[in-house]
């Protein structure tokens, strides 16, 4: 059966356009299949921690990346009071693992990927919804009737990945419990410089700078899944709900538009057994999608990336390549996926003894414990 492309991508995520960039280094030929129209990378901030950084330079984008990204030297996490609970010397661990932490905006790293993939491997507006599975080749339904046939395939679509879900029906996203606002605003008058996370027991608000005189904030809210009630809260609702927390919250909600807002529910999946298929791989938020408290998302993406593209660079089967992935990188995800439910649940924590028992526990708990789980997350060389 005549193929159309060696390889497939299916999503131009942070994942797809990663993996796009990394098969373009290896001379690989590829198709990357993007359903929206027009890729402009919607959301808000996110963190792109060491590990991330490192994953970026062994792909060979690190230092392009550091210059649209914000140094982050530090990320505290205050009660609502803003009292210290913790606040982990991120400095300390960039230089104890030779890399540093930043924030960046989604829009930005989004469009400088695209700016490293050859446009004409990229096709637009192809919503892919069925996969038939082949020895030798893995072909593709799209919604406008179209089909592409390829040797292998790379699923990088999303938590909500309809081809996942084909191949591990009972993979299906579940809801963490809160609901999140996000919004990017200008900082010029705020001169915010530093990072934090505030826990209370209303919700938490997050804090983040970003290059180009920007702030990225977040609120995550307790509440039932697609709440009526949530997808009416604009600004107004938001400063009453925060209203007893410390400043400079209500100064940032104060200068945030009811359009600036972007709602939606947290959701994770279940650890996967397994990432390949044969000739698919599944990577990024498709294969192990965890809810936002490690700040890990984008940066396992990335990680799968430099993985695959050195199991690539080996002398075996792209098959084997695969399952040498899945390897490599099953216990890892799960870690990060059940450490950030775990952190999550307890951060959204309402009761008022349980979380005065977590604040002073926080409090006079040495740093190692605290930060056991960033440290694990470091030290681990994930490509080894």
């Amino acid at each position: 059966m005549d193929v159309q492309s060696e390889f497939t991508i299916i999503g131009a995520g942070v994942a797809g356009l990663t993996a796009a960039i990394a098969l373009q280094n290896l001379n690989r030929e590829f198709t990357l299949f993007e359903q929206a129209k027009e890729i402009k990378g919607i959301g808000a901030g996110f963190g792109l921690a060491a590990n991330a950084m490192q994953a970026l330079e062994y792909i060979g984008i690190r230092e392009e990346v550091e210059k649209i990204g914000y140094y982050l030297d530090s990320f505290a996490i205050l009660d609502q009071k803003g009292n210290i609970l913790v606040n982990p010397n991120t400095s300390k661990l960039s230089d104890k693992y030779a890399q540093k932490n930043f924030a960046i905006h989604r829009a930005d790293l989004h469009l400088y990927l695209l700016s490293k993939v050859n446009q004409d491997h990229i096709a637009l507006g192809k919503r892919a919804r069925q996969i038939t599975q082949k020895e030798d080749y893995v072909e593709i339904q799209f919604e406008d009737g179209s089909s592409h046939r390829s040797k292998y395939l790379i699923i990088a679509d999303g938590v909500k990945s309809p081809l996942r879900q084909q191949l591990v029906p009972t993979s299906k996203p579940r809801y963490a419990g809160y609901s999140c606002w996000r919004a990017t605003i200008d900082n010029t008058e705020l001169n915010l410089n530093r990072g934090s996370e505030t826990w209370g027991n209303k919700g938490r608000f997050g804090l983040t700078p970003l290059v180009n005189k920007r702030i990225y904030w977040y609120a995550c809210i307790n509440g039932p899944q697609q709440n009526p009630t949530f997808r009416d809260y604009g600004v107004q609702e938001l400063k009453r709900q925060f209203g007893n927390y410390h400043q400079p919250i209500q100064e940032v909600l104060e200068r945030t538009l009811d359009s600036d807002l972007i709602w939606s529910d947290i959701i994770d999946i279940k650890p996967l057994k397994n990432f390949a298929f044969g000739n698919i791989l599944i990577i990024g938020d498709a294969a192990h999608a965890c809810t936002p408290n490690m700040g890990q998302g984008a940066c396992q993406a990335m990680e799968d990336v430099a993985v695959l593209h050195q199991e690539l660079q080996k002398d075996q089967s792209v098959w084997q390549a695969f399952l040498s992935f899945e390897k490599r990188r099953l216990s890892r995800t799960k870690y990060i996926t059940d450490t950030s439910k775990l952190i999550g649940d307890v951060a959204q924590w309402e009761n008022k003894f349980l979380i005065s028992v977590r604040n002073n526990l926080m409090k006079i708990m040495p740093d190692s414990m605290n930060q056991k789980a960033l440290i694990k997350l470091f030290k681990e060389d994930f490509m080894k």
